[in-house]
């Protein structure tokens, strides 16, 4: 097996030097052994790690746990494990589908709104529901609240209550907030669509800031989404590809 330097690995992979000894000091490789001189010593197994850890880490998307489980799937492969690091890959990717579903339900939401085709129906939910049903914190909803996104309802009890229409906003603002939208920009938009239903949602979703692109929220997600699982791929070949070559010779 080939070996290498911190100079070496960080030019091969394209990165600062400091970068190499980040990567090792997070768990995201292995520890490299040392040479008499105290030389960090790589291998190839180290810069398929790096590989990886780079495709990983290219995902924008922060919410439901994604960046979590990227970050989980390179720690669990730096430790050789690699069935258990292509099983959470293929997990990994059932997310992203999902996500991608959330999204296009969110559009269909703003257009159908824009529409006028949806009725209220009489059907409530407490919070707790709503958290399990959406798969977002009940600190995530408080959050929202707090930020004036939504008013939510109050039984003679004092529990709070969520009707249909609540479910269809909170899906608006979910969808929103993985495309990496701020809760003013988000609550900007919810508002210019409550005051004008006729509004060029695009427009409202797109409205930059100075130094911002003018691009829409979802085709923004939609795009990072799509990127996303384009890494996952990669990065389920490149696992496989790691298990055939250093499975039964781990430099650990």
């Amino acid at each position: 097996m080939n070996t290498y330097q911190t100079t070496q690995i960080a030019k091969i992979i394209g990165i600062h030097p400091n970068t190499v000894r980040l990567y090792e000091k997070l768990g995201l490789i292995p520890k490299a052994k040392r040479q008499k001189n105290g030389y960090r010593i790589f291998t190839d197994f180290h810069v398929e790690q790096f590989r990886l850890a780079r495709a990983a880490l290219k995902v924008e998307i922060l919410q439901n746990g994604l960046r979590k489980t990227a970050m989980n799937i390179i720690k669990i492969s730096a430790t050789g494990n690699f069935d258990k690091a292509i099983a959470l890959t293929d997990k990994y990717l059932k997310q992203l589908k999902q996500e991608k579903s959330n999204a296009e339900e969110a559009i269909d939401i703003v257009k159908n709104l824009l529409s006028g085709k949806y009725n209220s129906n009489e059907f409530l939910l407490k919070r707790k529901e709503v958290s399990d049903y959406l798969n977002i914190s009940m600190d995530t909803l408080r959050n929202w609240e707090l930020n004036g996104l939504l008013t939510v309802k109050r039984k003679s009890n004092g529990y709070r209550v969520y009707t249909d229409e609540d479910l269809r906003r909170l899906k608006i603002i979910r969808a929103l907030r993985c495309a990496n939208y701020s809760l003013s920009a988000i609550l900007r938009m919810l508002n210019a669509l409550s005051n004008n239903p006729e509004i060029d949602i695009r427009n409202i979703i797109g409205m930059p800031e100075e130094s911002d692109d003018i691009i829409t929220a979802y085709d923004k997600l939609l795009l990072s989404l799509h990127d996303a699982k384009q890494n996952a791929l990669f990065m389920k070949v490149t696992l496989i590809n790691m298990k055939k070559m250093f499975q039964t010779n781990l430099p650990l």
